[in-house]
Formats: structure tokens, sequence, C-alpha cells
């Protein structure tokens, strides 16, 4: 490591007039003698742009997590923007360097058996002898609920507003209107379009809500179901069904249903189409799910895979 006076000073700037505490200035002290050795002979103080970058790529190369790059980075920023303001050096090499993004990471993910128990107990409640007619709708409002995310991926925001229009169609597809304004189409399956049709029925022999044009409707402020109300049913329903509530939302069953899409050989792009997002680069979020796809195929396919 090469002899640089420039550190110590930095250091003794962070602990005079930032008043850092001792352990903030040994983890700026040890970032900063890291990026000393990888420049070997060379001054920390006269490194180049070209040599920050050399050394954030030989980061990733050493297998440091975004989130420790990004905190290297930050140390030699404060580094930099230092020497720059006491006139020790004419540029910043940092100025133009973003720190590395994270990589999204996936919520969680309902295993198929528990998406289909979920439902099932949901289906079961429907089938029960129930105190009153509130209590008969509310067990069929969250099932149909259920059937519409798990076949569609629609957010929740999507769900709770589609009009009732939606279930008096004879239509395969449904037209969304999503964030922007922007519209797509999304299919349905058979179980939801019988759901949605029978908790149609269910609400006219009861005579409730008549004139509503909500699918979902209910008496509060938006005129149908909220989203924080349909978490609450959802969780209790997991509760009873034996499946850890906590593990368990509207969004992850949005997520569920885009992985088991992937799994059984759907396309990104048919999958980003469905979701309703606008780059594709937010549908990545699920190439593990390809890429464990792939592995699988080619374990089970290649002639010397088992070699």
């Amino acid at each position: 490591m090469a002899c640089d006076h420039s550190v110590e000073t930095f250091l003794e700037m962070l602990a005079a007039e930032r008043g850092a505490a001792e352990n903030t200035l040994q983890s700026y002290r040890r970032d900063l003698e890291d990026f000393s050795d990888f420049l070997g002979r060379k001054q920390p103080a006269k490194a180049s742009a070209d040599d920050v970058s050399g050394y954030m790529s030989d980061l990733t190369a050493r297998g440091f997590a975004a989130s420790s790059q990004a905190r290297r980075l930050s140390a030699l920023k404060q580094y930099f923007k230092f020497l720059y303001a006491e006139g020790m050096r004419g540029d910043d090499p940092t100025r133009t360097l973003s720190s590395p993004k994270k990589r999204q990471s996936l919520p969680k993910v309902l295993s198929l058996e528990d998406v289909d128990r979920l439902i099932g107990a949901a289906q079961a409640e429907t089938e029960k002898e129930q105190k009153s007619g509130a209590a008969r709708l509310r067990a069929h409002r969250l099932y149909t609920l259920l059937e519409v995310l798990y076949a569609t991926g629609l957010r929740v925001s999507e769900l709770v507003a589609l009009p009732v229009s939606a279930a008096l169609r004879d239509a395969r597809l449904i037209e969304i209107k999503g964030k922007g304004g922007k519209e797509r189409l999304v299919p349905l399956s058979r179980a939801a379009q019988a759901a949605m049709k029978d908790y149609v029925a269910l609400r006219s022999a009861e005579g409730a809500y008549e004139g509503s044009p909500w699918l979902f409707p209910s008496h509060g402020e938006s005129g149908h179901f909220t989203r924080q109300a349909f978490a609450r049913d959802l969780k209790a329903l997991a509760s009873s069904a034996g499946i850890d509530h906590s593990k368990i939302s509207p969004h992850v069953l949005r997520h569920a249903f885009a992985s088991h899409l992937l799994q059984n050989g759907a396309d990104l792009r048919v999958v980003q189409q469905l979701l309703g997002h606008a780059d594709i680069s937010t549908t990545q979020i699920y190439t593990h799910v390809l890429d464990e796809r792939l592995r699988d195929l080619v374990e089970s396919a290649h002639p010397l895979a088992k070699r």
C-alpha cells in the first residue's frame, strides 16, 4: 500500500468536523486501505476515474454484494469530494459514477400446493351453512377475489376496482385499465368466470348492492371493497387453512401467478404483458425461475448430464 497522508487528513476531518464515531472511522479506513491495496504503488489521492471504475469491477469479481460495493463507492466519493473541496486535486474522479443497483429481490412466492389449498379453503367456506346472507356474500366474495387474482395476476388495486360488467359478459378476456391509464386484456379461467357469475347472482338474490357499478361493492367511501380489507380477509383465510399468514398477501398471489406461469413454460414477454409492466426489466425479477427451468431442462434432457 502506497503511503498517502491525504487518507489520514480525511479521517481527521471526519472525526473533528462531523463527529464520526470510532466504528465509522474504522470502516472508512478499511475501505480506503482496500482501495489503496488495489492501486498498488499509486497513491489514492492520485487515482483516476479509470482507477475507480477498475476497483469497482474488481469488487464485483471478488463477489462483493451490490450493497457492499455501494458502501465502498460512498467512502471513495466522500474522500475525493474532500480532496476537491480542500484544493488537494482539481477534479473528482467519482463524480460520474453511480452506485451499483441492488438486484430487485423477489417477494415470497407460494407453492402451487399452497395456492390450491388456499383457494380450496375459500371455496369450502362458500359451501358451508352460513349464519346470514351477509356472511354468505362475504364467503363468496373472498373466493371470487382469489379465483380472479390467481387467474389474472392483477394488481390488487385493479382487482378490487373491477366493474360488475366484467362478470356479465360471456368472454374469456377482460379489459383492465392499469397504471398510467394503459389498457390491457387478460384472460379469465373458467373457474374465475364461474365464481364471478355465481357471486353476482347471489348478490342479486340477496338484494344487495343493487345498482352498484362495482363487482366487489362496499359501503365505504370508494364504493368498492378495499385493498386493506382484502389483505385482512386473506390472512385470516390462510390461518384457517394452516398456512403461515405472514407469507400471504394479495401481492404474493400476483407473484405466484407469474412464477407458476414461467415454471410451466410461459414466455417472459407474455408474463410482462399480463402483469401490465411497462418495462421488461421489471418482469426480469423472475429470471431466477427461468434459470431453474433451464437447469432442470439440461439435467433431464442432456445425454451427459447424469455422468
